[in-house]
């Protein structure tokens, strides 16, 4: 399946493509030119969520009391739900959590929600304890029980009954800029007939690819037995165990774009020096979109450059990362080196507002069958205003339209003011044999 036939992101005439043959005139020293094949590879083992957390009161033990409410805060792009779950406290094993896959960040319009979504909010019965009456003197854990998640409406299986969820805990979510929302949850529960104290939670963000949420029940399926520790907080108001899980599914997921490869000699790198300004000339378009042909279109002709090829994987011409497993994208070119040529090669974080994968490495000083990965960084192009990686509303490749800025090239730190990314050779390999 292409993950990105929503949108044609990077064109599809983009296949491995020589825009300048090297030249045949002399090489330095008199050396004979030799001929290697170039390999660059997706290696990243990608994460189905962007962002993940947990909440809690302020007391000891944490909980949420009546009266009491906590904040959520995390980025979105459009297409992305935030998804929570906490304990019905003065009960055997109910939990309050939006259905799946959680409150949307945007409406159908694009635009960030705000507002009151309490009525997104649902109770459900995780099916592995009798339900007793609900209130304070619930006997904790009680008796076993072996079903299936269901949504408890009215009554539960005991004939017990509720109140709507929204009448229990109120759900205010405010737009903060910049793709960052805040989700404010409120115990409104005191004096009801359900009043009960809210556990410790968890919250999730699902990536948003090609249209389709690679995490669509980050916490739960409904119909389906529980799973991953959500039992710990419906039974006893304990997240450790679904933060663990959670965790352990939180991180990056990025494809790479089509890769520009260039050799030159002679000259400086051709593509971006670091501190100066992005040149105008096509190196906007790779950064931001993925979309190399502008920047290599306008290099082929300059003095000292002697190569110039644009490498787009089969049928998706993006470089997808592993996923579930499955190897990453991967695309090879046979390329033509003497002593003293330089090869530069640059590549889009695809999930980003304008970061690049790029490096430049002399001929000379590499070895036969040489991995080059560690001399690849990551940089900022500096035309775009950053945000959350995979979560940027302004994201190009997330349905966005950058928002123009002007400032210097420049390393991407590591961790940034986002996120910890994996070292570079985890995520982008590149050998020459």
């Amino acid at each position: 399946m292409n993950l990105f036939s929503k949108r044609n992101l990077w064109p599809a005439a983009f296949l491995p493509l020589a825009l300048a043959s090297c030249k045949k005139d002399g090489h330095p020293g008199g050396a004979a030119p030799q001929v290697g094949t170039l390999t660059i590879e997706n290696v990243l083992h990608s994460q189905p969520l962007v962002e993940s957390g947990t909440f809690q009161g302020m007391g000891s033990p944490a909980l949420i009391l009546p009266g009491q409410s906590v904040t959520i805060t995390f980025s979105a792009a459009k297409g992305e739900a935030l998804s929570f779950a906490t304990m019905y406290g003065w009960s055997n094993d109910l939990f309050f959590a939006p259905a799946n896959p959680g409150i949307m960040a945007y409406d159908n319009n694009g635009d960030p929600v705000e507002g009151d979504v309490s009525n997104q909010i649902h109770l459900w019965d995780n099916g592995t304890r009798i339900n007793q009456k609900p209130g304070a003197n619930v006997n904790h854990p009680g008796t076993a029980d072996n079903k299936n998640i269901t949504e408890v409406a009215g009554q539960d299986d005991q004939n017990n009954t509720y109140l709507p969820a929204w009448q229990l805990v109120k759900a205010t979510m405010r737009y903060n800029g910049n793709s960052t929302f805040t989700l404010t949850l409120q115990n409104i529960s005191g004096g009801t007939a359900n009043e009960t104290p809210l556990s410790p939670g968890v919250w999730t963000v699902s990536y948003n690819v090609g249209g389709q949420l690679l995490a669509p029940s980050p916490l739960y399926t409904k119909g389906q037995p529980t799973a991953n520790g959500l039992t710990n907080i419906a039974e006893a108001g304990d997240n450790s165990n679904l933060w663990a899980y959670v965790q352990g599914i939180t991180g990056i997921f990025t494809p790479l774009s089509p890769v520009l490869v260039v050799i030159y000699n002679g000259i400086d790198n051709p593509i971006f020096k670091l501190g100066e300004n992005d040149r105008g000339q096509g190196l906007k378009y790779l950064a931001q979109r993925g979309v190399p042909d502008s920047l290599a279109a306008y290099l082929k002709d300059m003095k000292g450059i002697k190569g110039v090829y644009i490498l787009a994987a089969a049928n998706t011409r993006v470089l997808l990362p592993v996923i579930n497993g499955q190897a990453g994208g991967k695309v090879s070119q046979s390329i033509t080196l003497a002593s003293g040529d330089q090869l530069a090669i640059a590549t889009m974080y695809g999930f980003s507002n304008d970061w690049f994968f790029a490096t430049s490495v002399n001929i000379t000083d590499l070895a036969q069958n040489s991995d080059i990965s560690s001399t690849v960084k990551l940089y900022n192009d500096g035309t775009a205003i950053d945000q959350f990686p995979g979560a940027g509303l302004t994201q190009f490749n997330l349905a966005g339209t950058p928002l123009v800025e002007n400032v210097p090239i420049s390393l991407v730190p590591n961790p940034n003011a986002f996120t910890t990314l994996p070292s570079i050779s985890n995520i982008i390999k590149i050998t020459l044999q």
